[in-house]
């Protein structure tokens, strides 16, 4: 070791004198963890219009039920339940099971069109964030053989 220098110091001479650094390695490795974030955000976030229409479904299961029982008391307390589906639902009037079979498949078409909407924005919200985090890591990369090169960090 050279006189004055401490062994940290002459760990990161070392250090770039290879090209590398560790804070260049976790801003690399950083890029790839938001990358693999987003992805696991998108693998939730892309069920939900399944997840949506399960619920209606379930909740249309009831209003039928509570219709064919003749319990309108029990088919206005699904109002809430109901969502957007209440206005083609209620007031319950005598052609209820037509009305709630019809709802039924414009609920379907709405959360297919939801669904088809999600995946775009998740494929567009993954392309942009994958080319982002790789034009950093290149930078990163640019800016650790700078360093390692004894020129300036820019």
């Amino acid at each position: 070791m050279m006189q004055g220098v401490t062994k940290d110091q002459a760990d990161e001479a070392a250090n770039r004198a290879r090209g590398t650094s560790h804070a260049m390695a976790g801003f690399l490795a950083m890029s790839f963890a938001v990358v693999g974030l987003t992805g696991v955000l998108a693998a939730h976030v892309g069920r939900l219009p399944l997840e949506r229409a399960l619920q209606r479904e379930a909740v249309l299961d009831d209003a039928l039920a509570a219709a064919r029982s003749g319990n309108a008391p029990a088919l206005e307390a699904l109002r809430a339940r109901l969502g957007d589906s209440a206005k083609a639902v209620l007031p319950v009037s005598a052609d209820i099971e037509a009305r709630i079979a019809s709802e039924r498949v414009a609920m379907r078409a709405r959360r297919l069109g939801e669904a088809e909407a999600t995946g775009l924005r998740l494929r567009l919200m993954l392309v942009v964030v994958t080319l982002a985090a790789g034009a950093f890591g290149i930078a990163a990369l640019f800016a650790g053989r700078r360093v390692a090169a004894g020129g300036p960090v820019r």
